[in-house]
């Protein structure tokens, strides 16, 4: 089978869906597709490696919508995990003039994309990614409840401390598709996550809208995402302490380091600034700490960070990090089934 052919129709978006023993929750979520009001969409996806009926709803869905709007990747079948098989996707489809990442347990309020496209025009030719809030909900799409807020300038390098863009809000335009297509990734890292970093380091444009988009069902077996409050997630974190997130931050700096021909001149001068705080003693990370902008959103999220960059590990562990791992992330990076 040969890839599948770039999209570049004007106002067309390419939904990227990875899927995964998705039968449950899978059919609300194509539904929630078919009554985007914005219609001119294309569905990618790609299963990484399901034992139910995923494969069958999907393809069923093919046959309703015709196979020229559902379109399988050539790369299905094998078990990548979620993020490497959401990029997998991505680099399937550069050229594209707009792309969508879908979780495959959520629900799409009906004006997602009509929304995404709407302030992603404002960005002309400039790489752009738009994220929203969503409403929490649980395994039957009851209780809603308002995820964060985002008042303050995100961007980089406050995208090294937190992530605001999660993935089942996601879309961005072809330039900003293309940066994150082409970029090297560092291990256990979230594909939304990486996205946002990708974007804000080069330039780009971070658009949050403030208006829910998503239904975000919050199940038992979601990897990343918990209903709890503030704080009760930061004594968890507490709990776990900072090796985790600190070697997240370590590999993401890393990995923006190693392709710093594609920053931006203030990043490349801010990412020198937080390596060597990362990697040097007290003084230097208080000096990183000074940089503009590498904060989080909240005081109490602030002071936590504060206190695991001026304690944590000053060199990246080797260890791998365990599939289930958990970023100290209020909102969560993304929402995906355990792999």
């Amino acid at each position: 089978m040969t890839p599948p052919a770039p999209h570049a129709g004007s106002g067309e978006v390419v939904i990227l869906l990875s899927t995964y023993n998705g039968a449950r929750f899978l059919p609300a979520q194509l539904k929630s597709f078919q009554a985007q009001t914005h219609k001119n969409w294309v569905l990618h996806w790609r299963d990484d490696g399901s034992t139910d009926e995923t494969i069958g709803i999907m393809r069923a869905f093919s046959a309703e919508v015709g196979a020229e709007r559902c379109v399988e990747s050539p790369t299905s079948g094998p078990h990548l995990g979620a993020s490497p098989s959401f990029l997998t996707l991505l680099r399937e489809n550069i050229g594209a003039h707009t792309v969508a990442f879908a979780d495959q347990d959520d629900v799409w309020l009906p004006r997602k994309l009509a929304a995404a496209l709407t302030m992603l025009e404002d960005a002309a030719d400039a790489p752009a990614l738009y994220c929203s809030r969503q409403y929490l909900v649980d395994e039957s799409l009851r209780g809603a409840k308002l995820s964060a807020q985002h008042g303050k300038a995100p961007g980089f390098p406050a995208c090294l401390t937190q992530n605001i863009a999660n993935g089942n809000t996601v879309v961005m335009n072809a330039a900003a598709a293309a940066l994150v297509a082409s970029s090297d990734y560092p291990s256990s890292t979230v594909h939304d996550w990486w996205s946002y970093i990708v974007v804000s380091a080069c330039n780009g444009r971070i658009l949050f809208d403030e208006r829910p988009q998503v239904l975000y069902r919050l199940h038992k077996n979601n990897l990343v995402g918990r209903a709890r409050p503030l704080p009760a997630r930061a004594l968890a974190a507490l709990r776990r302490g900072p090796l985790v997130y600190m070697t997240m931050m370590h590999r993401h700096a890393d990995a923006l380091a190693a392709q710093t021909m594609r920053l931006a001149p203030q990043t490349r001068r801010d990412l020198r600034l937080v390596r060597a705080g990362l990697r040097g003693g007290l003084a230097e990370r208080v000096r990183a700490l000074f940089c503009p902008r590498f904060r989080r959103r909240t005081l109490l999220e602030n002071l936590l960070f504060t206190y695991w960059f001026l304690t944590g590990p000053s060199a990246q562990p080797e260890a791998t990090l365990l599939p289930g791992w958990q970023p100290a992330e209020p909102p969560p990076a993304s929402k995906l089934t355990p792999r």
